[in-house]
């Protein structure tokens, strides 16, 4: 069990999994798809290995900044349970290059592209340049869930379907509020490794209201997928998700309280998860194994 929370731990799989579920959720948006148990399972295997590869590289070139902060400080580089030697970022280019290849070889040249793109986007401008030099670090870094959904819609079709387009977008647009919410909690870690994040440079009240501005035009953005398809199911997840995001980031922006930010952050989650639930749950209840995919997947959320 040791072990394999180990494993667990170094190569992020929660965040591995939640891409995994972002390019599965850009598969099953695209309308009239005809996705088989083999594409699903392609496209989740690619994505999840070409990330984790990439998160583990991310804590062995950050083990520095981890060792500082008491919520990474336990991580394997940290702890001495792992020694970083020079063999450990082979082995990761290795596992994301696999993933890649799974995608090039049997799915096709343009999601292996876009998951590229991803591992890119977080290995080497996130976590090489942006994460200790500009406060913009994470908004770069939410691309890499947004060319995840468009490596599984393109998976299905290489011509990117609109709902997928705007997938992306909101990806691309939850990473700042779900990371400053948590940085505004946990302020005093990133200020101790000298991480720069908004809030550091604004103050924690002018960041909640900048907090509360960006989640609002997140869910607009969400209700244009209710425009391209009017299921109940996206409804809900704009409805529900993105009305409690927004109520908890009022209530950060009303009380600006460090426990008001740690609701946001788990709001935020709660936000995504049904959104991709959902988004899943719509496509999957049309396909003969329908009902065990919607299992899978609740499983893993």
């Amino acid at each position: 069990m040791k072990n394999l929370k180990l494993i667990a731990d170094l190569f992020k799989v929660r965040i591995s999994l939640t891409i995994m579920l972002c390019a599965i959720s850009g598969a099953f948006i695209v309308p009239n798809n005809n996705l088989t148990m083999l594409d699903i399972f392609l496209i989740s295997i690619s994505t999840f290995l070409a990330s984790a590869g990439v998160s583990a590289f991310n804590q062995y070139f950050e083990r520095d900044l981890d060792a500082l902060m008491p919520r990474t400080s336990k991580r394997p580089f940290v702890t001495g349970e792992l020694k970083p030697t020079i063999l450990w970022p082979s082995l990761f280019l290795i596992i994301s290059l696999s993933g890649l290849s799974i995608s090039f070889i049997f799915l096709n040249p343009f999601s292996c592209f876009y998951n590229f793109l991803g591992a890119l986007v977080y290995g080497l401008f996130y976590t090489v340049w942006l994460k200790r030099k500009s406060i913009w670090n994470i908004v770069i870094g939410g691309l890499a869930g947004s060319f995840a959904t468009l490596a599984g819609s393109a998976a299905v079709d290489p011509i990117l379907a609109p709902e997928a387009v705007i997938l992306s977008v909101i990806l691309f647009l939850w990473t700042p509020p779900h990371f400053w919410s948590l940085a505004i909690a946990i302020g005093d870690d990133y200020r101790k490794a000298n991480i720069p994040m908004l809030p550091n440079f604004l103050s924690n009240s002018l960041t909640s209201y900048i907090i509360l501005f960006h989640t609002i035009i997140l869910v607009c953005v969400m209700s244009l997928l209710i425009f391209y398809n009017a299921s109940i199911f996206y409804v809900i997840a704009v409805l529900l998700g993105g009305g409690y995001f927004i109520w908890t980031s009022i209530i950060l922006a009303v009380k600006k309280s460090k426990a008001a930010a740690m609701s946001n952050f788990f709001g935020s989650f709660v936000q995504l998860g049904l959104l991709l639930l959902l988004i899943i749950i719509d496509g999957a209840l049309s396909k003969p194994c329908g009902y065990f995919i919607v299992l899978l997947v609740s499983a893993v959320l």
